[in-house]
């Protein structure tokens, strides 16, 4: 929802950030987009938070989304409350989250899979 501010220009009406009251503030470790093919884009972002989200027994929050024409195909996160996932199309899974390393692989291993599955897309 968008309003005007007094130079017209058109305003955010919700914050623009969460945050987490804690002595350790949440640590960006990933913020990226790829690019695949013309039509497919990976995004990943990673953060370091103070304690384990709902869910999960570790302090790493995540978002890893594969997105074939605006839609997304395959994605690995933490949701509040759901915990370790992976959901493809969907159909969602446990996800066993072991470290940062290997979940970048698993995703990249992911994708690549996806990709040859059809056909580069």
């Amino acid at each position: 929802m968008r309003s005007q501010v007094a130079s017209g220009r058109p305003a955010l009406t919700t914050a623009g950030a969460v945050g987490i009251i804690s002595n350790m503030k949440a640590r960006p470790l990933v913020d990226r987009r790829v690019i695949l093919t013309p039509r497919v884009f990976a995004e990943l972002v990673i953060w370091e938070v103070p304690a384990p989200l709902a869910g999960s027994s570790h302090r790493i929050k995540y978002r890893l989304a594969l997105v074939a024409d605006g839609s997304c195909v395959v994605r690995y996160d933490n949701e509040a409350g759901k915990g370790d996932h992976l959901q493809v199309g969907e159909a969602e899974t446990l996800y066993q989250f072991k470290d940062v390393d290997g979940l970048i692989a698993d995703f990249q291993a992911h994708v690549r899979r996806w990709l040859d599955e059809h056909g580069n897309s």
